[in-house]
């Protein structure tokens, strides 16, 4: 195959002129694995759009095994693939489980900037993975701390650290030391009366992030719902707080992360909810006109870049399977001004409440 970085596209993620699908990681992180993976079977984790995965089968891989917690990645890696002319057999995308690394030699790593996720990922390399596993993960400085090293250090016995290149590092892991797999993190919230459970990639972990409490802090003016949808759930506390104020109501919570999907679900079987969860890239998998009631507590970066454009995408999901008379309720960093494309891209937008950092507003579907 023919591999070139500049032809990689981010779609379905948000594509500008300043947002590219690879950076000097991906290409430190081959350079580095390149010698060492002709031939031989590689786990990639934590593929942004496919330039690990499609590099190490441009370096001569016999096999690719990918995990990538954001579904948007692995539709990019496909759409990627299928430009490249690499073929479905070449890769395959598999969950964060024991098999992804089951008696691999090699693993390509993005580092992950939570530290509970590195963990967890190491944990799983170290227990089943060969024996002679190297783990080449690589990051942007500005992204690593000194305390990636002790996170891999419980888990590997020996840990080299490269010269930086391109405001890139490498750490470079092997000999893997055994122990149990890390277990997902619980926490009872009196003031939700919810037993919170996360994975470590999930966003905020078991905390109560200040943006959901905002919209938790005023659910019970939301109109009850046919049915509601958490859009973006995390670990599901909005959807589990809907469930529980309205157990007639048929509640979904959705989120393109398989952490948090794997999160949401360990959250409603610890509160006994019957609240359907899924992982979808925002809501294409939804019929139009199908819901009543949206709740969104959108992301206002993409990476590492701030933008608006994952917040409008969500909107224009929500407004399609939002059905006529419908309701949109958002919270949002107060200085992002989100109203007016709310008012445009959903309908008529009334202000819920609004404190120094966060605006809660209800937008009804035309």
């Amino acid at each position: 195959m023919t591999f070139a970085f500049a032809e990689l596209r981010r779609w379905p993620d948000l594509e500008t002129r300043e947002l590219q699908a690879w950076d000097a990681a991906d290409t430190l992180i081959l350079d580095e694995a390149a010698a060492m993976i002709a031939g031989s079977g590689v786990t990639v984790i934590g593929d942004t759009y496919g330039a690990l995965t499609l590099g190490a089968i441009s370096a001569g891989a016999s096999e690719v095994r990918v995990h990538q917690d954001p579904m948007a990645g692995e539709l990019a890696l496909a759409a990627n693939a299928r430009a490249a002319g690499v073929a479905d057999s070449r890769y395959r995308s598999m969950a964060l489980e024991p098999a992804v690394v089951a008696g691999a030699t090699r693993v390509l790593l993005r580092l992950p900037r939570s530290l509970d996720e590195l963990e967890e990922i190491a944990a799983l390399i170290a227990a089943h993975a060969s024996p002679e596993v190297v783990v080449v993960a690589g990051g942007r400085l500005k992204h690593m701390t000194v305390t990636m090293n002790e996170v891999l250090s419980r888990h590997f016995a020996r840990l080299d650290v490269s010269h930086a290149r391109q405001k890139s590092r490498l750490l470079i892991a092997r000999e893997p030391i055994a122990a149990p797999p890390v277990a997902p993190r619980r926490e009872w919230h009196e003031e939700l009366g919810l037993e919170v459970v996360a994975s470590g990639g999930v966003f905020a972990g078991t905390s109560l992030d200040l943006g959901t409490r905002a919209l938790v802090e005023v659910l019970d003016q939301v109109p009850a719902p046919r049915r509601g949808i958490d859009l973006g759930c995390g670990t599901g506390i909005l959807a589990a707080s809907l469930a529980k104020r309205n157990p007639t109501s048929r509640v979904l919570a959705t989120d393109q992360s398989a952490s948090a999907v794997t999160s949401a679900r360990l959250t409603m079987a610890a509160n006994d909810l019957d609240v359907e969860v899924a992982r979808d890239d925002g809501l294409s998998r939804e019929p139009a006109a199908s819901a009543d009631l949206v709740l969104l507590n959108p992301p206002f970066h993409t990476g590492a870049a701030v933008h608006s454009g994952l917040a409008q995408k969500l909107f224009a999901e929500s407004a399609r399977v939002l059905r006529p008379g419908g309701e949109l309720w958002t919270v949002w960093n107060s200085h992002l001004g989100y109203r007016p494309q709310l008012e445009r891209i959903v309908g008529r937008t009334r202000q819920i409440a609004r404190g120094p950092k966060f605006t809660v507003t209800a937008s009804i579907r035309a």
